[in-house]
């Protein structure tokens, strides 16, 4: 029996012979409320917590305690959070994505790509479908998707390529499609983190831990098979290495806990409050899996950890910014690019006179105009 389609297909202009294909670039992060009001937080925090890959629970017993408890209480307190760190510019997850897209244009431009890069994202504006409309009416037959995530996990890179199946199950012809899955473990990547952090001591001195804080996910997803466990851990490894750190110089954590579930552990804030009781004076606080700076960096880390440290009898914290729009990772985004867009054409199209007489050959075997 044929499956049923549910929707139509998006309507599409007549297939025309002779164009000259396109290439392009979306580069896809999570996402930020349009402003910090608890109004937007609440829009925002409604679809990112209504992601059946985010939360991975009984879907009917979720949307109870999300609609009934969360959304209540939850968008007043984050949207106190936003405030505290947002830019003139915006929201600052969303500036530094648009410099680092912009960024990543330049770099492929100069190195003789003809490649289109855009920026998308997960949740709120500007979604991942409404840049693949954007790119396919601009002529676009093959698209690149880049997370802005260097560890996969299925909370986060496997529901941002959902994202782009659904696009494509409603379009009759689809662009070739690639995905990065992960790059956590890509020298350029680890080249990047380790000058971001060595330039950071160059200009503050260094502190007796490293404390390398990634985003938490629940335990579970590990003992499910999800490698991000993995991925984070080797990423500090080969950052470690990349600085000369012995093993006890630094230590990898988690943050961002949501609920009561077990999450992966140790957790960054409790990690923080060990080392002030145990006289560590010092600390330096990075967060590797985070590429551009955002509520749980600005706040989570460098506002209430920092707090934390401090409370515990700790005396200097030092957070290193996040990747951002450093000359380095966006050479670093560019080589990544490079390496994935491998066997496409993305330099100067066919000369105009090759493809007017592609065309003449197609209408003369009987091809509509």
């Amino acid at each position: 029996m044929p499956e049923k389609q549910t929707a139509p297909f998006a309507q599409e202009p007549r297939f025309s012979h002779g164009q000259a294909s396109r290439t392009a670039l979306l580069f896809c992060n999570l996402g930020t409320p349009t402003s910090p009001t608890a109004a937007d937080v609440r829009r925002f925090l409604a679809e990112f917590l209504s992601d059946a890959r985010v939360v991975e629970i009984p879907r009917l017993l979720w949307l109870l305690i999300l609609h009934g408890i969360i959304l209540r209480v939850r968008p007043a307190k984050s949207a106190a959070k936003y405030a505290s760190i947002w830019t003139p510019e915006g929201s600052p997850l969303k500036v530094w994505t648009e410099k680092q897209a912009l960024g990543l244009q330049r770099w492929l431009a100069e190195a003789g790509h003809e490649v289109t890069v855009r920026y998308a994202m997960r949740y709120g504006q500007t979604s991942i479908a409404e840049q693949l409309d954007r790119l396919k009416a601009e002529g676009v037959t093959r698209v690149l998707v880049l997370p802005a995530y260097p560890q996969y996990s299925a909370t986060t890179t496997a529901s941002l390529f959902d994202a782009v199946y659904r696009w494509a199950s409603r379009v009759r012809t689809l662009p070739e499609l690639r995905f990065v899955n992960h790059y956590h473990d890509h020298p350029a990547y680890i080249g990047a983190l380790a000058r971001n952090i060595q330039e950071h001591w160059a200009r503050h001195g260094r502190a007796e831990q490293l404390v390398m804080s990634f985003h938490g996910v629940p335990e579970r997803t590990l003992q499910l098979g999800d490698p991000y466990h993995c991925e984070c851990f080797k990423t500090a490894r080969l950052l470690a290495q990349a600085l000369g750190l012995s093993d006890e110089a630094y230590k990898v954590t988690f943050q961002s806990r949501l609920g009561r579930a077990k999450w992966l552990q140790p957790y960054t804030e409790p990690t923080l409050i060990a080392l002030g009781q145990a006289g560590v004076e010092r600390v330096d606080v990075v967060c590797p899996g985070f590429t551009s700076d955002c509520l749980e960096t600005l706040e989570e880390i460098n506002m209430e950890a920092r707090d934390a440290f401090s409370h515990a009898g700790g005396k200097e914290f030092h957070y290193i910014a996040c990747l951002n729009d450093q000359p380095h990772w966006i050479q670093a985004m560019g080589e990544l690019a490079e390496q994935h867009l491998c066997g496409w054409p993305t330099r100067p199209p066919t000369a105009a006179q090759e493809l007017a007489k592609s065309r003449t050959q197609a209408l003369a075997l009987g091809a509509p105009d």
